[in-house]
């Protein structure tokens, strides 16, 4: 399988969060998740030309496998250099499949606050659902083969890759 090139997945991206934000009330905060959200939230940035401060969430502490994975390896920081309580969050992952993920970053937010609103944009969006959780916004939606996922590499440049799970 020839995987898209992130150049063209972020366009995407930056065109449908453009039309989506001229529809906003309020502006976005921009969220991205460690690690790959925050390079894919950095790069939406440029595109749309915000020039505001991106928050990072690291959700090691709110995975619900928390108990059969262990400490995170490696600790990031949560920085979010910006009021979440009553903010329109645009929260952003690369890959969006399970929803575990994003479960886990939106029990983290609200421990800052509430937000008004969260949508919800991802570079990838691939089938295999866990839970009911839907990227808003995405760059592509892609099926592969069983056993096969797509892992986002960068910081720069950035590309993707398929790996076995």
């Amino acid at each position: 399988m020839t995987l898209p090139s992130v150049p063209a997945l972020l366009d995407r991206l930056a065109a449908v969060t453009r039309a989506h934000l001229d529809e906003a009330s309020t502006p976005p905060t921009l969220v991205g998740l460690h690690t790959g959200g925050v390079w894919v939230a950095q790069a939406l940035a440029e595109r749309l030309g915000l020039d505001g401060p991106i928050g990072t969430l690291d959700i090691g502490f709110w995975r619900d496998d928390f108990d059969r994975q262990g400490l995170p390896a490696t600790r990031r920081s949560t920085e979010l250099p910006f009021e979440i309580e009553g903010a329109h969050v645009l929260l952003i992952d690369d890959v969006v499949m399970s929803g575990r993920t994003i479960r886990a970053a939106m029990n983290e937010l609200f421990d800052f606050g509430r937000p008004e609103r969260i949508t919800l944009a991802a570079l990838i969006d691939l089938p295999g659902r866990e839970l009911p959780i839907q990227p808003d916004l995405v760059g592509e939606r892609l099926t592969l083969p069983m056993g096969q996922r797509v892992k986002l590499n960068g910081p720069d440049p950035l590309s993707l890759s398929l790996k076995e799970s």
